[in-house]
């Protein structure tokens, strides 16, 4: 399926886009959100297979700082995933037409969804999935991160990374400084959760680097609509990479079972036609 350029300038800032699948006037759409050293381009293939798999368009951006996005002023301030969910995505999801679909976030991009989807009650967002998410801050995860900084300052991972992003290390220190950062020990979304009324899916690795069972478990207990939780062994902290099918099967069934999602979908085609 070709991927379609869709580059948007939001308040000030150029932001790298694109869309896989049909247009928001002929499906539902789903909106990727990626983790903290992610970008579109490191999606890979998995928009095109989520596109193909569900019927619905798939749109996906770097946000800035990612990428080949505007770069940003360092450091980056700790409230930042609230600050992309209730004031950009919002402008984006208007500036790509966005009629109804799913937020689809991973890591980082998992808890900006967590935040709009509880904060923002839009009513064009009819659900939300979530691959290993995180709503308050664990010794494993800092530990991993301190261990990225090591990896990135005296390994090779900025060079890797340095091949999808044009501003490395706006990338790298942006995320890596504000969790590492003491005043982020207290950071917790546990508060979005009861408002979300919507389906909400979890897709959560087993041998997750990054984060425990009790992310899911907290977010299972404290979440105001129905939670499914899909848990795959042996899998780390990216299931779209580490177990793509897995994936894709998790969220292809959960999608069809969203019933606001067929009504969209239905509708939409009428529409179209």
């Amino acid at each position: 399926m070709t991927r379609r350029a869709h580059n948007l300038d939001i308040s000030g800032q150029h932001l790298e886009g694109a869309w896989w699948g049909p247009g928001p006037d002929a499906a539902p759409t789903l909106v990727l959100l990626h983790e903290g050293l992610g970008c579109v381009g490191l999606w890979g293939d998995f928009p095109a297979r989520l596109a193909a798999a569900t019927g619905c368009g798939v749109f996906a951006y770097s946000r800035a700082g990612y990428g080949k996005s505007s770069a940003i002023p360092l450091p980056r301030p700790l409230s930042y995933m609230h600050d992309e969910a209730r004031q950009t995505l919002p402008r984006i999801l208007d500036a790509i037409g966005f009629r109804a679909g799913a937020l689809v976030g991973h890591s980082d991009g998992a808890s900006i969804a967590i935040v709009h989807a509880g904060a923002m009650a839009d009513p064009r967002v009819k659900a939300v999935a979530l691959m290993a998410p995180h709503v308050f801050t664990e010794d494993l995860g800092l530990a991993s991160i301190a261990a990225a900084k090591s990896a990135y300052e005296q390994g090779d991972l900025k060079r890797k990374l340095a091949r999808w992003h044009d501003h490395v290390d706006c990338a790298f220190y942006g995320w890596n400084g504000a969790w590492l950062d003491p005043g982020f020990l207290t950071w917790n979304l546990e508060e979005f959760l009861p408002p979300i009324r919507i389906p909400l899916l979890m897709i959560q690795g087993e041998a997750d680097q990054y984060g425990t069972i009790d992310q899911v478990r907290a977010i299972e207990r404290g979440s105001g609509g129905p939670v499914e939780t899909r848990m795959i062994p042996a899998v780390g902290h990216s299931p779209y990479r580490e177990a793509p099918e897995a994936t894709l099967a998790a969220l292809s069934d959960f999608l069809a079972r969203c019933e606001k999602m067929n009504d969209i979908a239905e509708s939409s085609l009428d529409n179209a036609q």
